[in-house]
């Protein structure tokens, strides 16, 4: 027999550096997430009783005073026994809470039964029951308050020896819930739902994963939900793979799912500058930031808003569907099985590495979203839209002399905000060329094409269609480990759609960057950008931001230092300058201290 006993008070005008109480603290006693302060006091009391079987009962009493007027008691009770090999495990919890303006009790009593049958290949066989009633009513009209609600779960499972590589189990369970009504809570709807899950990971080239979960949904009273009945499906499959010696890596991954989605609207927030992700671009001049003034900002003294979403009372059902996959292909894994060593030698240079990242959702329209990839979806139904496909074939990447890579890269989204649809889209091609020569030299030749789109029907301004196109060379040299020097030089040209504007850019650019380190815990880093460049078309608008890189016509400079000190095994002491003179503005000077921890 152990026994616990303690006391627990606070003051009112303490303020706890961190949080005090446990996440469901709140919830545990009936009480909204966030509460006045008050003085408060917390007596506790529990006994248990265990055996050298692993059997054991507990009893606990706590209570919870505070000076606004609450008074609560909780009486748990917990148990672990197993009767002839089958395991039972309870836990009874009831509160009853005392206020000023009400009174209410919180009933919450959860059991599991389950027993294993060595003789039936371990199979498992349970079954479980949970409640929680909470249960308010005022004391002037003896009503139920909005807040009270009470929900019963009673299932069945079946599971197959998880301790084996493949394994599987299905559970079949049923809920209703209760919703307040008058002076009692009445019965709103019950559902049926049925979950599959299973691992096939016995095959080290073939595994698998999967967990799937049909529910049906029926309303007992729709006077009390407005909620409709349906059937809904969620799904995960996630598959990994790796064949003929490694030649062959990657994973797949599908995800399927429906629920009910808050309509968000959202605003900006000034914060410091350097600690928001946005700028603010007042192109109207009229002093008053607007939606369509704010774009992602690219140098930290213009990052002076952040994006906060609210949710809103407004709920409506969506599906969702996600499709992620990464694969690689390595020809150089088969080099012991070809015979024909040219051809081996020339196969075994290429690499080819893919990913693809998609994510749909939609208004629900009574079926599951099954195809990821199907189109033509209006925009009043599509919430959002999203998919990133990352492709490169190498050519002698794992070689130390000289190497080729060739990159595509398609970025889009299409998401529905509160002033109507946004759609943007980033492409680019990326050929990249390294030679290595007197092992202290490397120079890399660099082409970039692509186009950069932006399409937003509430707001003309920010639409636009930029073409793109770079060239840049570098030398680097780097004769130890303690100093690098890289010289570079960059030609770079955009050109907007007539249809947006027209606006043109071009950019003459010199880069120059250089690193030293003295031994292990100091290192300097210098950086020097000087761009000279020529627009055509307003300077104050999206897309000049966009076109522009936040700089100016005419002569950009830019610089950076950074100088940081490993002062013990853990701490890092970093200092940090970045200068800014762009077109005719004054010079923009900006410092930052940090010590990072490296735990």
């Amino acid at each position: 027999m152990n026994t616990v006993a303690g006391y627990e008070w606070g003051d009112k005008n303490f303020q706890p550096v961190e949080r005090l109480r446990p996440v469901e603290f709140s919830r545990d006693w009936g009480l909204p997430l966030l509460l006045i302060p008050a003085s408060e006091q917390l007596p506790s009391f529990s006994v248990t009783l265990s055996d050298e079987k692993g059997n054991n009962a507990q009893y606990k009493f706590d209570a919870y005073i505070r000076s606004d007027g609450f008074k609560g008691t909780r009486n748990v009770v917990s148990y672990m026994q197993n009767v002839k090999g089958w395991s039972i495990n309870g836990i009874f919890n009831l509160t009853n809470s005392n206020t000023p303006d009400d009174k209410g009790y919180y009933f919450r009593p959860s059991i599991d039964i389950n027993k294993t049958f060595a003789s039936f290949h371990n199979y498992t066989l349970g079954a479980n029951y949970a409640l929680e009633h909470n249960e308010v009513n005022y004391k002037l009209t003896d009503t139920t308050t909005p807040f009270s609600f009470a929900f019963e779960t009673i299932s069945a499972y079946i599971r197959s020896d998880a301790s084996k590589n493949n394994h599987w189990s299905f559970t079949y369970y049923t809920r209703s819930d209760k919703l307040p009504f008058g002076t009692t809570l009445l019965q709103s709807d019950r559902s049926h739902n049925y979950n599959f899950q299973t691992e096939l990971l016995k095959n080290q080239r073939h595994q698998l994963r999967l967990n799937v979960t049909y529910r049906q949904l029926f309303i007992t009273n729709a006077k009390l939900t407005t909620q409709e009945p349906d059937n809904s499906l969620l799904g995960r499959a996630e598959y990994l793979v790796n064949e003929w010696k490694g030649f062959l890596k990657g994973n797949i991954l599908y995800e399927l799912g429906a629920g009910q989605e808050p309509k968000r609207a959202f605003t900006y927030v000034e914060v410091p500058a350097g600690q928001g992700q946005y700028a603010w671009i007042d192109y109207n001049n009229d002093g008053i930031p607007q939606l369509n003034e704010f774009v992602v900002a690219v140098f930290p003294d213009q990052a002076k808003y952040i994006r906060v979403y609210t949710p809103t009372s407004e709920y409506i059902k969506a599906n969702y569907t996600q499709f992620n996959y990464a694969v690689s292909l390595n020809p150089k894994a088969l080099a012991a099985t070809m015979h024909n060593k040219k051809w081996e030698n020339f196969i075994t240079r290429f690499n080819l590495q893919s990913s693809l990242q998609t994510f749909k959702k939609q208004l629900s329209q009574g079926n599951p979203l099954f195809n990821p990839f199907k189109g033509k979806i209006n925009d009043t139904a599509l919430l959002n839209l999203n998919y990133i496909l990352n492709n490169t074939l190498s050519f002698n990447r794992i070689s130390t002399s000289w190497g080729i890579d060739i990159t595509n890269l398609i970025n889009y989204n299409k998401s529905l905000l509160t002033y109507g649809s946004e759609t943007s889209q980033f492409k680019e091609w990326t050929l990249k060329g390294r030679i290595n020569f007197f092992k202290a030299y490397t120079l890399e030749l660099i082409q970039k094409k692509g186009s950069n789109n932006l399409f937003t029907p509430s707001f003309n301004n920010r639409n636009y269609t930029i073409k793109m196109f770079t060239t840049e060379s570098r030398i680097s040299y780097t004769p130890s480990t303690l100093f690098r020097v890289q010289l570079g030089y960059q030609f770079a040209h955009k050109e907007n759609s007539a249809q947006y504007g027209g606006e043109e850019a071009t950019f003459n650019s010199i880069n120059a960057e250089t690193k030293y380190n003295t031994f292990s815990n100091t290192s300097l880093t210098g950086k020097f950008t000087f761009s000279n460049i020529k627009f055509t078309g307003e300077s104050n608008t999206t897309v000049s931001y966009i076109m522009l890189d936040a700089l100016l016509p005419g002569k950009n400079y830019i610089w950076h230092l950074d100088l940081t000190k490993r002062l013990i095994n853990a701490l890092e002491l970093s200092f940090e300058y970045e200068g800014r003179k762009s077109g005719e503005t004054k010079v923009i000077h900006i410092g930052t201290v940090s010590l990072r921890a490296l735990l």
